[in-house]
């Protein structure tokens, strides 16, 4: 069974389910795109795990990773191998330095815990070739309607209204915020203004 590697596109609010987020991944040597519809937890623990934020208390995600390390379990990859009636199939697959075994787990579940140890994402032809988007078919679409993806406009004006009001604040109310974003777990409120002052020096 060939491998196909996937590689984190993008995280948007979902414009089809209310409190939901698709997760985009597209196909590291080609143009195929697979969108996955996760909650809003693991996209949280996704999140903060791209942008490199420390929460103050380790996510369920977190403690697994230190559970894994404490009894010499290394995660080697994650692989999204099926796909039926609609549901995304994974596995995260482990070795103990002895023996290598799989554990099934939730593409969203397997995907914020292979980001914490650093390893590739997988999937195979069959469900790339059933759920995957040609990129083509996208920039036809977006061309015929006159508007950006899905992704780019959920994010632009969200984005920008915030950054308009963030830009105005002083770097020590900016300091107070970001404390208070992340004892609220907002975090990607908290990414943003951790971007702004690194902008700032």
């Amino acid at each position: 069974m060939k491998k196909i590697q996937l590689e984190i596109l993008g995280l948007s609010s979902s414009q089809s389910q209310s409190g939901s987020f698709a997760l985009v991944l597209g196909e590291k040597d080609g143009n195929r795109r697979l969108p996955i519809i996760i909650g809003m937890f693991e996209a949280q623990s996704i999140a903060i795990q791209i942008e490199k934020i420390n929460p103050n208390r380790p996510l369920t995600h977190d403690l697994f990773k230190s559970f894994a390390e404490q009894v010499g379990v290394v995660v080697q990859e994650v692989m999204i191998s099926d796909l039926k009636e609609g549901v995304f199939y994974s596995k995260i697959v482990c070795t103990d330095g002895v023996k290598q075994f799989d554990l099934d787990a939730r593409p969203s579940d397997a995907i914020a815990i292979g980001l914490r140890f650093n390893v590739p994402i997988y999937t195979v032809e069959s469900v790339l070739s059933e759920a995957g988007i040609i990129l083509s078919d996208l920039e036809d679409e977006d061309e015929e309607t006159g508007e950006e993806s899905t992704e780019t406009k959920a994010e632009s004006k969200p984005a920008s209204s915030k950054k308009e009001k963030i830009n105005e604040v002083s770097v020590e109310d900016l300091n107070k915020m970001l404390t208070d974003a992340l004892e609220k777990e907002d975090y990607e409120r908290a990414a943003k203004i951790r971007d702004e002052l690194n902008k700032r020096g």
